[in-house]
Formats: structure tokens, sequence, C-alpha cells
């Protein structure tokens, strides 16, 4: 069975840098993909980064590209959100995925992943 627990979400003022981690335990295969979305009240959860664990090809969104890195280690079977600059606009529940890879599914696509953690908040003040 596998699980998905991320961590490391916060208050913080706009500007400064948060780092999200994600442990994914269990057998997923000999690689997947791991996804970090987020929501805000009112909206739908949209894709902010995800990163192929074992491959390593990664996607970010445009409006976090250059602020925010999406990392891993593979070892420990964890991929990290490092987010600098913050802006009040980050603010969120912050939600990882993991997904079986190959897929054909776009990263951005909730579909595409199988199992999701609980979340992790972040709230950025101006």
């Amino acid at each position: 069975q596998v699980q998905v627990v991320e961590s490391g979400g916060d208050s913080v003022q706009a500007g400064g840098s948060l780092q999200l981690s994600c442990v994914v335990s269990g057998y997923m295969g000999s690689d997947y993909r791991v996804a970090w979305f987020r929501q805000v009240p009112g909206t739908e959860r949209e894709a902010v980064a995800a990163v192929i664990m074992r491959h390593g090809g990664n996607s970010v969104i445009d409006s976090v590209k250059g602020r925010f890195t999406i990392l891993r280690d593979v070892a420990k079977n964890t991929a990290y959100l490092q987010m600098n600059s913050l802006k009040p606009e980050d603010t969120g529940i912050y939600y990882c995925a993991a997904g079986r890879w190959p897929v054909r599914s776009s990263w951005e696509l909730a579909v595409s992943y199988d199992y999701w953690g609980q979340g992790t908040q972040v709230t950025v003040s101006s």
C-alpha cells in the first residue's frame, strides 16, 4: 500500500522562503512521478510542479518559474518543493501526489496521480 505524506507548510512574509517535503512510502515500481498541487478556497486545484523520481525530468508552471524548484532524493523516496521569493498569491493548501511512470497523461492533470497526501497549509502575508 502506498502512502504520501507532505509537510513543511508555515506562515511567512512576502519575499520569504519555504521548503515542502513529500515522502512516498510503499512500492511504486522502478520509476514514478511526484507532483505538487495547490488550492485556494473557492478555486480549482492547480498543478505547480512535477518530477520523475529516477529519470529527473521536471516541470513547473509559468507563474512560479524562477522562484520554485522541485527536487528529489531518490534514496529517501522524497520530493521537495523549494519556494523562494514567496508572494501572497502563493497562499494555499499544497498537496503532494504520486503516480505511475511512464503514463500518457500530462503532468498537470490530477488524474495522472494515484495517491495523494493530506495537504499542508502555506500562508504568505504582505
